[in-house]
């Protein structure tokens, strides 16, 4: 089970958004998350070019979207929720803020590669930036996690290294010309993004579902899980991610793929609960799982239908990285804040739902007509703007503010 512990009253930062990971690192991510698909419509739509002969535009999106979006949300709430499992404080004040200011650093670093000329300074900013984040980010979780033995942790720490190890390996790619390593380096930080998400969205959201919906009922609500399933799903999830990085062999990519989906979906089966749709903060989490879930039904069937593996990988990451953080940024925003989660803003329906429709036009539209595919990805790059902009109006004065109970968090 889930521990969840009070906050203790520690002296809070100067600034209440350094006070936990989750605080800087949801505004940062947010509003980057903005920045960047504006600056990836411009580059799509031709107003703006990459003057770079070193890094492909699509390799550019895929890294900013994968280590610069996702992974400051994944560092956002390690360096808030490991706090939680271990009861050791995690980074707070300067030294917060010096993780945020190296992601900072490679974000305007990335931003300026082709745009600002001198490219080879802006990447060695860039450089600098990622590995002075993802390290220090790494090294507060894997200190907490060794300082109570909590060993249990290390699936989580290894991914954390993984990635690390994924981003210089797309560093390496540009320094040394060879535009593979860079595909490498995409693809194993996409699946280790989802490796992620899955490990922790099998923890939190069955426990989620039970929490919220025992809260306004006589009865206490459980949700069926499986060890056998979790074994399952951790196994052909990794035959899936080694086999379409390193070995896209159709039947295996297939097979894997079905097996992924096949599991996940029972266990969201044993998750569904009919009053979930009552609460956004729970059928957005839902939903966001069974994307993932038709996401590898795509993969499965995509070598023998002959529609673009792009489809499927948008599919993954609009569900895993688009509608999975948003509804968990929503959720933890409020409850580290020290506010009621079962009373969330009014709009937090239309910011899920805009994350809904970024993936029916990004997937689901180009698979029926195609011919327009143009309009679809615009459609969905504007719906994918909205989304935060709604997100930044709702919560970033939240996550800008003390706890309303004194409390440090």
């Amino acid at each position: 089970m889930l521990q969840i512990q009070s906050p203790n009253q520690r002296p809070s930062s100067p600034l209440a958004i350094l006070n936990l990971g989750f605080r800087i690192f949801f505004v940062g991510g947010s509003v980057f998350a903005i920045i960047t698909m504006l600056l990836w419509m411009l580059m799509f739509t031709g107003h703006s070019s990459m003057q770079t002969a070193d890094i492909n535009p699509l390799y550019w999106h895929a890294h900013e979207m994968l280590y610069g979006y996702a992974m400051a949300i994944i560092a956002g709430f390690l360096l808030t929720a490991v706090k939680t499992w271990t009861g050791i404080m995690m980074p707070y004040g300067y030294r917060l803020g010096v993780i945020f200011g190296f992601w900072l650093l490679a974000r305007i670093g990335w931003s300026a590669v082709g745009l600002a000329g001198n490219e080879t300074v802006w990447l060695t900013l860039a450089i600098v930036g990622d590995m002075g984040f993802m390290l220090l980010s790494a090294y507060a979780v894997i200190k907490a996690v060794l300082a109570v033995k909590q060993y249990k942790q290390m699936g989580i720490v290894s991914k954390l290294v993984l990635l690390t190890l994924g981003n210089m390996l797309c560093y390496w790619s540009i320094f040394s010309g060879e535009q593979s390593y860079f595909r490498v380096g995409i693809y194993l930080g996409l699946y280790l993004v989802m490796g992620i998400v899955l490990t922790i969205g099998r923890r939190v959201v069955p426990f989620f579902i039970e929490r919220g919906l025992s809260f306004d009922s006589d009865q206490e609500v459980k949700v069926k899980n499986s060890k056998l399933l979790d074994g399952l799903s951790l196994g052909s999830f990794l035959i899936f991610m080694l086999a379409d990085i390193f070995y896209p062999q159709p039947y295996l990519i297939s097979i894997s793929a079905a097996v992924v989906a096949l599991v996940n979906g029972v266990r969201l089966i044993g998750w569904y609960q009919p009053r979930i749709w009552q609460k956004p903060l729970l059928w957005s989490l839902f939903v966001a799982f069974l994307g993932m879930c038709l996401s590898f039904v795509l993969f499965a069937v995509q070598p023998w239908l002959n529609f673009a593996h792009s489809i499927a990988v948008h599919a993954l990451a609009l569900s895993g990285v688009g509608m999975m953080t948003v509804s968990m940024m929503s959720r933890v925003s409020l409850g580290h804040t020290g506010r009621s989660i079962h009373t969330p803003p009014k709009t937090v329906n239309f910011i899920f739902i805009l994350m809904v429709f970024a993936f029916i036009f990004r997937v689901v539209m180009p698979l029926v007509a195609l011919e327009y595919y143009l309009t679809w990805v615009i459609l969905a790059q504007s719906a994918w703007i909205a989304c935060f902009v709604l997100f930044g109006i709702s919560y970033w004065p939240i996550l800008a503010k003390q706890r309303e109970d004194g409390l440090f968090g």
